[in-house]
């Protein structure tokens, strides 16, 4: 079975058959008028919850000028400590928080982890707020577990490496092209996103 049009497909159970690229989820909840950003597993999150009649928004806030009602993105003015609630401050995978961490941790440009990403997303989705900012860093530093990133994002990369890890795959001179054709076909199916050696003797006509 071929992906179909994000516009036919009727329940987030039908989404979840397929991969999609972050770009094409991003697309898809700016059509929504849903929020597009954040991560994958955000986009994703947010997708499931336009199935289920929830509308996730950006947080805005609005001011009247003369013109009329202007939107801006809220500016939240709490001040940070490890005792904040993410939910208090409003957490998010920004700069601003980027910050926050890299001087907590002493290491520049620091780049949050996936379990900091499903954590955080399942703070907010059971409202938790004892949950804070110092949790979070232990999430970072592998202290404690709290909700495990989903690796589905990662199929691709995992599909890659099984393919090249198959004897056969030296026969084919452009390793990564041949990986791609048949990423291609699965990605675009019901079939589950791994990499089979039966793939190169049924789709032998296509790579």
């Amino acid at each position: 079975m071929l992906r179909p049009q994000f516009k036919e497909i009727k329940s987030y159970e039908e989404v979840s058959k397929f991969y999609w690229y972050r770009e094409e989820l991003q697309k898809i909840c700016k059509q929504l008028g849903l929020d597009s950003s954040g991560f994958k597993a955000d986009l994703n999150h947010s997708i499931e919850e336009y199935f289920n009649g929830n509308l996730v928004r950006s947080v805005k806030s609005h001011r009247l000028t003369e013109r009329g009602i202007h939107y801006t993105k809220s500016v939240v003015t709490t001040h940070l400590t490890l005792q904040t609630s993410l939910l208090e401050c409003r957490f998010c995978f920004n700069q601003r928080f980027r910050d926050f961490f890299s001087e907590q941790t002493r290491i520049k440009n620091l780049r949050f982890n996936v379990d900091m990403v499903a954590t955080a997303r399942k703070v907010k989705e059971t409202n938790d707020t004892t949950f804070t900012l110092g949790d979070l860093l232990d999430i970072y530093y592998g202290k404690k577990t709290y909700k495990k990133y989903d690796k589905v994002s990662l199929q691709w990369n995992k599909f890659v490496q099984d393919f090249c890890a198959d004897p056969a795959a030296y026969l084919f001179p452009n390793k990564l092209k041949t990986t791609a054709r048949l990423w291609k076909i699965v990605r675009e199916s019901t079939r589950e996103k791994v990499f089979k050696h039966e793939l190169l003797d049924e789709f032998e006509n296509k790579i």
